[in-house]
């Protein structure tokens, strides 16, 4: 089981997630999940599109957003907090260990609060 960390009501963030993660993610309460981890990051991570088919069969909607590890920029932000806009939530990002993602969350609350 992944371990998700709560960074407000709207949005969770978490390390790798596997195809069977993906219902328990939904069982939890997400309704959407984003990736923050290139393909062929990690050769044992499964492809987006695994985890996108994965999610549409759970009921989740999935978007990719693809972020090189300690490359984030403020353009990566100002994209994460346009997809938040957008998606269902509460929302799951995902990357390798959840600190991308985070960051990209930390972004876009400054896009949001217009700093």
């Amino acid at each position: 089981m992944i371990e998700i960390k709560t960074l407000s009501p709207a949005m969770g963030v978490t390390g790798q997630v596997a195809v069977d993660d993906l219902q328990s993610i939904a069982a939890a309460g997400y309704r959407s999940i984003l990736c923050n981890r290139p393909d062929h990051e990690g050769p044992d991570q499964p492809s987006f599109h695994e985890i996108e088919q994965a999610a549409l069969a759970c009921g989740l909607v999935a978007r990719y957003l693809p972020v090189v590890s300690g490359g984030v920029t403020p353009a990566d932000g100002l994209a994460f907090a346009q997809l938040l806009e957008v998606l269902p939530g509460p929302v799951l990002a995902y990357c390798r260990s959840g600190a991308r993602s985070t960051t990209l969350w930390s972004l876009a609350q400054a896009v949001v609060a217009g700093d």
